[in-house]
């Protein structure tokens, strides 16, 4: 596989690697400009040239992945006897330097249930750089001319015909926003308790009134979850103060809802920040050998009459 089928695989996975890119190269070196190198947090596709080199682009790698840093990164090497590396030296006697490019995961959201409601949420969604899963057992819901203008979104878009919906939440990816609205509501309390059992996702709500998610709450219960348990389920959802029990105007609130879910950590800095990293001070910095400039880019409810 090379590496653009494999990042179309990460994408699709729901995970994240960095692109690495040579992108110049003086004197002599084992590869030329362009070549490219993809890294996941177990494999890489491609290569940059072997040795220190790609062993420290690696690790440089796999250190944005494991903080989700979405700012671009450019590492110099200096390919001589005297250039001090961490993993052997390379005595080919040029400079190279290496763009990484973090490509984060897609946040995942999962809407169960795509009736009124959900079809408009989905709607809001699309627009968003996301993988969003659509789930209904109804075949007449996810039609695809219904959804035209959901998959014609930003968003990457999977539909799942599912009379049980508890199939399509196990192999949603850890971190997933759920958000429960199925015309049954015992298809929801059993999404409710094994969204609850699997404890792995980053947000559940739950549509319905007050009145409903007592029932619930009592019946979880019943079912053996403790209250912190049950209070990771937030119901009702979308926002009170917006007036109207519109579907769309319900979905705008949700959305809001999902989108500060999404944004929990802290975003990057608006501004480009620009930095380098001297070989000298490298205990403490980076990597040996290695200049490290860094650019920080911006950030890329009621319950009526069946209303789903």
């Amino acid at each position: 596989m090379d590496w653009l089928d494999a990042l179309a695989q990460l994408r699709r996975e729901g995970a994240a690697g960095v692109l690495v890119t040579v992108i110049e190269v003086r004197g002599h070196a084992p590869r030329d400009t362009g070549a490219k190198m993809l890294v996941g947090t177990e494999q890489t596709w491609g290569s940059v040239g072997g040795g220190n080199l790609e062993e420290t682009a690696i690790r440089r790698a796999r250190d944005l992945i494991a903080t989700r840093s979405s700012a671009t990164e450019v590492l110099e090497s200096r390919l001589n006897e005297h250039a001090r590396h961490q993993h052997g030296r390379q005595c080919c006697g040029g400079e190279v330097r290496m763009l990484l490019e973090p490509f984060p995961a897609r946040p995942v959201v999962a809407i169960f249930g795509m009736g009124h409601v959900g079809f408009e949420l989905a709607r809001i969604l699309s627009r968003l750089e996301i993988r969003l899963d659509l789930v209904d057992s109804r075949a007449e819901q996810l039609d695809q001319l219904r959804l035209a203008d959901i998959t014609a979104g930003s968003a990457d878009v999977t539909v799942h015909r599912a009379v049980v919906g508890e199939l399509v939440l196990e192999r949603l990816p850890a971190g997933a926003h759920l958000v429960i609205m199925t015309h049954d509501h015992a298809e929801d309390f059993a999404l409710c308790d094994a969204a609850i059992r699997a404890d792995r996702f980053g947000s559940i709500g739950l549509i319905g009134s007050r009145t409903k998610w007592a029932r619930f709450r009592r019946h979880l219960a019943e079912a053996g979850h403790s209250d912190v348990a049950i209070n990771t389920i937030t119901s009702p959802i979308g926002l009170p103060e917006l007036p109207g029990k519109e579907p769309a105007v319900i979905a705008v609130g949700v959305a809001a809802q999902l989108i500060a879910a999404m944004a929990a950590r802290p975003p990057s800095d608006i501004e480009p920040r620009r930095h380098t990293v001297s070989p000298l001070h490298e205990a403490q910095s980076g990597p040996e050998g290695l200049d490290v400039e860094r650019v920080t880019a911006g950030p890329q409810a009621g319950e009526g009459p069946n209303p789903r």
